[in-house]
């Protein structure tokens, strides 16, 4: 029994003591010396190594230095998740105000007080993003 197993044990070993040698073989060769990460732009071209030790990795980084991405250049949302937190919290205090005085409701004593109000207000808003909107055009 106990020679079975010494063995078994042997056979289990020579793959693990082959797979050592030759990862010791490869190991003697190393890693590359230098590592050179370039950016480029426009229409440039990679360079070449100078060396076999040496390893060039080129990125192409868009049109220009100085010119945002396309990607970062998109319009902003005009979602619910482009608003500012002042906006969100004005909106659910105005929903909230319902039948008290200048809320613009058709519920309570108060609430057609705030009709012209709130409709000035809205139109002052839709002038501010038209005048937005205009300073976006190139």
């Amino acid at each position: 029994m106990i020679v079975r197993l010494l063995v078994a044990a042997a056979l289990l070993a020579g793959p693990a003591m082959a797979q050592d040698s030759k990862q010791s073989q490869d190991s003697s060769s190393g890693p590359p010396k230098r590592v050179r990460s370039i950016l480029l732009y426009g229409k440039e071209e990679c360079p070449k190594s100078q060396n076999e030790e040496e390893i060039v990795v080129c990125a192409n980084a868009g049109e220009s230095p100085y010119r945002i991405p396309k990607a970062f250049r998109d319009k902003p949302k005009e979602g619910p998740g482009g608003q500012a937190w002042t906006n969100r919290v004005e909106m659910v205090e105005d929903v909230n105000r319902a039948g008290l005085p200048n809320s613009c409701s058709p519920v309570g004593s108060g609430g057609q007080t705030g009709c012209t109000r709130q409709m000035i207000r809205q139109w002052y808003q839709e002038r501010l993003d038209a005048k937005a909107k205009a300073a976006q055009i190139p």
